[in-house]
């Protein structure tokens, strides 16, 4: 996810229908530039070699059931746009789906020749950047660590993954170390986490805060949710946790 918002100017995005490396190339309407979507930069077009690039925003892979438990105020956009009929918009992981086919084969559709065999092509991953560094946190792992502390790029950090829907969420830290999550409020749809002294942070999508002194907040990292193959192309200097 990108902000669009370059220089008080706002872009305008779509799908160029062409794809580099097996990832889709975005275009501006503006003035018709591609753009990496996996690196928010331009690459072909008039754009080129302007030092411009898409600020990343943090991103959460979810349900609809779990996030609407935390956030009962969403607006949802219509799946009635005009353009496609509605079914064409079914789960990924509904058999109706129109991508069904081609997420559940194991290999790309097109050829990547960039590759690496630490993890399947298509497992998923959160990929995280800091300091310069690019690290891969494949999503069983997190799953079986709901609570994972780490060192990237000279910074400690926690990913917190409430539950097998919930999707993770990254935080810098700032010398914490986290130790137990637990929920509350209604339907659960609170998460706290507990530090290595024993005080208590409730999660926000911002920020992580902490209950007995609200003016400490440590902040959400930016961050990818990928296929593996995917994120290897484009950061191909990256690391696997617990692989490095």
């Amino acid at each position: 996810m990108y902000s669009t918002k370059i220089d008080g100017q706002v872009f305008e995005f779509g799908t160029s229908g062409l794809l580099y490396r097996s990832n889709k190339l975005m275009y501006d309407r503006g003035t018709e530039t591609l753009w990496r979507q996996f690196t928010g930069e331009p690459v072909v077009g008039s754009l080129v070699d302007s030092g411009i690039k898409l600020e990343v925003l943090p991103v959460l892979l979810t349900t609809w059931g779990d996030w609407l438990a935390t956030h009962p105020d969403t607006t949802v956009l219509d799946p009635d746009t005009g353009y496609y009929p509605e079914d064409l918009y079914s789960p990924e992981w509904d058999s109706r789906s129109i991508y069904f086919s081609l997420r559940q084969q194991p290999e790309t559709s097109f050829p990547v020749w960039n590759k690496s065999g630490r993890l399947p092509e298509k497992s998923e991953v959160l990929g995280l950047i800091v300091g310069g560094e690019a690290r891969a946190y494949p999503a069983e792992v997190l799953q079986q660590q709901p609570v994972l502390n780490d060192t990237l790029g000279g910074s400690g950090l926690v990913v917190i993954t409430p539950g097998d829907n919930a999707g993770s969420r990254a935080f810098q830290t700032d010398g914490q170390e986290f130790v137990t999550i637990s929920l509350g409020g209604v339907g659960a749809a609170d998460v706290f986490v507990s530090d290595s002294a024993g005080e208590e942070w409730r999660m926000e999508e911002d920020a992580l805060i902490k209950i007995s002194d609200a003016s400490q907040r440590l902040a959400r990292l930016p961050s990818h949710v990928a296929y593996w193959f995917g994120w290897y192309a484009s950061r191909n200097e990256t690391s696997v946790y617990g692989q490095d």
